[in-house]
């Protein structure tokens, strides 16, 4: 039996950079999302983007955004709003941790990456704290110090 070949454009993953670099993560939470057709398959043709991505809790649910999905080139006249706020899917209980961590703990709610899984599209969002100038600075001088010690240890 030969072995599956995996198409790599049905596989899309989008990330947020700025998320790692500005934020402490904490607790990370997989949400679905609320999408229409056209969103869907602009998601899995790559154009889209949420690296200013942010989540909030309003109406009993949670809603992304500043996620950017573009229109769909061959939707005609079904299309939808490119950066509309989007209801994320999540249990009650999780609902009830983030509103625990965001009012107490003084956290925010990101968007760290969107994928599919399955035919289904997920987001990966995470309750953070934001990082202050010299917390960035040590991870820079963290980042250096491993590379120096690779190279270091590579054979020459």
């Amino acid at each position: 039996m030969s072995a599956k070949v995996l198409d790599s454009s049905r596989y899309t993953e989008l990330r947020n950079p700025k998320a790692l670099r500005d934020y402490f993560v904490h607790d990370k939470f997989e949400a679905g999302i609320k999408l229409v057709g056209t969103e869907v398959k602009s998601i899995r043709a790559g154009k889209a983007q949420i690296s200013d991505a942010f989540a909030r809790l309003e109406k009993g649910g949670v809603w992304l955004y500043g996620a950017y999905i573009e229109e769909y080139s061959h939707g005609g006249v079904s299309q939808h709003a490119p950066r509309r706020p989007r209801l994320l899917l999540l249990h009650a209980n999780e609902i009830r941790k983030l509103t625990q961590q965001v009012e107490t703990g003084g956290r925010s709610i990101v968007a760290l990456r969107m994928y599919f899984k399955e035919a289904l599209v997920k987001v990966e969002i995470a309750t953070a704290s934001g990082k202050k100038q010299y917390d960035k600075r040590d991870d820079l001088k963290k980042r250096e110090l491993n590379l120096e010690a690779r190279r270091a240890m590579r054979p020459r």
